[in-house]
């Protein structure tokens, strides 16, 4: 049976093993601009988190990507908004029949 020659140390077998445990990390979309973000942060492209505003990401920015930024985000509320008039419309037809 081989046997090693030389002990490894601990950091050597923790830098062997470490891959072993690599996973890609959860994540979730934000309601208010639908990027991927972790769980329980900020988002950092609107800066809400929980419906309410706590970074003014818009003031960081210079003119131009602030209008940019500003459409995009008007254009995911109303596809946004949209959606949930269609799943409250189509409830209640639901109901009546």
């Amino acid at each position: 049976m081989a046997v090693p020659k030389q002990r490894h140390n601990q950091s050597r077998r923790d830098r062997r093993r470490k891959n072993i445990y690599i996973d890609s990390p959860v994540l979730i979309t934000c309601p208010k601009c639908g990027k991927p973000v972790l769980p329980h942060t900020i988002c950092g492209y609107c800066g809400f988190y929980k419906n309410k505003e706590y970074i003014n990401v818009l003031a960081k920015l210079e003119k131009k990507e602030q209008k940019k930024r500003a459409k995009e985000m008007k254009a995911h509320e109303k596809t946004e908004h949209s959606h949930d008039h269609e799943h409250e419309h189509s409830g209640k037809e639901t109901e009546k029949h």
